[in-house]
């Protein structure tokens, strides 16, 4: 499942693909552009789907043959495929291929923010669309209407995330680098610069497991299991119990070794939230609570994670857009 501002896309277990949500600009893939409001099959159809990735007003998604395909809005060259063109239907990218491993596109709710971020197979990782902060890594700030490499290259990218401006990824041997827009600590290289080539966060080490990237905000996963955020602090979405903006990463005031899963979000830079799950199954969020998005009953903001009000320890997945959440358990 992936979420975005205005768009939501899902996988069955039978390797179908639906979206629904917004779709003026033919962010469904049905080849219409009529809103809706229950999931629809992309026109491509077919069972053969393995990995999506949403924007605000475009989507994405990877076939079990390693093809990448791209639709909806392309005001910026977000689609790859060298035009500026909206597409209603998928259509892949200028690069083709079919050793397309993994893609993550910006969530946020304006077009001059969208850009994708993809790696292969041979582990290379590519980027395109909106560069104005470096956010494609290719040392300039010129936007890519079709897949570029970042300056740094290199066969060993193992995981991408791209959030409002920014880019973070982690390599084969634990690494992990961001690049883009800094000015609030977003980068976790201790600055409030901007880079528009890969920097290692302050932390360093060669024990980074996950990544996501949000608006103006990064949280990451290590291999003990321990959760780190940093970045821009308002409501509290770095989980330290403060809401004092952090350049360099800390931990989620829970501490503990056992997180498994993280998704940060925010389609605006005031709103934006961060969601957990550990290994023992249950599910925890925070930051931003202004439209109930964490779950708890409550529309208080809080700067430190709770769990949602139903509990339980069979919670699996999670993805948030910044107003809204979705996550899926496993039910006995």
């Amino acid at each position: 499942m992936s979420s975005g501002s205005n768009v939501t896309a899902a996988i069955k277990t039978d390797g179908s693909l639906w979206l629904w949500g917004l779709n003026s600009t033919g962010s469904i893939g049905d080849n219409t552009t009529v809103a809706k409001s229950s999931p629809v099959q992309t026109i491509s159809g077919g069972n053969n789907w393995k990995q999506t990735s949403v924007g605000s007003n475009q989507a994405s998604a990877i076939k079990t043959d390693g093809t990448l395909w791209l639709w909806g809005t392309n005001d910026n060259g977000q689609l790859g495929d060298n035009t500026v063109t909206n597409r209603s239907s998928p259509v892949q990218t200028v690069s083709g291929g079919t050793n397309w491993k993994q893609v993550s596109m910006s969530a946020l709710q304006f077009g001059s923010s969208s850009f994708t971020a993809a790696i292969k197979t041979d582990g290379t990782l590519w980027l395109w669309g909106v560069n104005t902060s470096g956010q494609l890594g290719d040392n300039t700030t010129l936007s890519r209407s079709s897949p570029v490499q970042t300056v740094s290259g290199g066969t060993n990218w193992k995981q991408v995330s791209v959030g409002n401006n920014h880019t973070a990824a982690i390599k084969t041997d634990g690494s992990l680098w961001t690049w883009g827009s800094g000015g609030l600590g977003q980068l976790g290289d201790n600055t409030t610069l901007s880079k528009s080539s890969p920097v290692q966060t302050i932390s360093g080490g060669n024990n980074w497991k996950k990544i996501s990237a949000g608006n103006t905000f990064s949280g990451a996963i290590k291999t003990d299991g321990t959760l780190w955020l940093w970045g821009y602090n308002e409501h509290g979405r770095l989980g330290d119990n403060t809401i004092t903006s952090r350049s360099s990463p800390v931990q989620t005031v829970s501490g503990g070794t056992n997180w498994r899963q993280l998704t940060v979000n925010g389609v605006t830079i005031s709103g934006a939230s961060a969601f957990g799950i550990k290994t023992d199954g249950t599910l925890w969020s925070w930051g931003d609570n202004s439209s109930g998005q964490l779950g708890d009953n409550t529309t208080v903001s809080k700067s430190s994670p709770v769990q949602t009000i139903t509990g339980g320890t069979n919670w699996r997945q999670v993805e948030g857009s910044g107003m809204t959440t979705g996550a899926y358990r496993d039910w006995e």
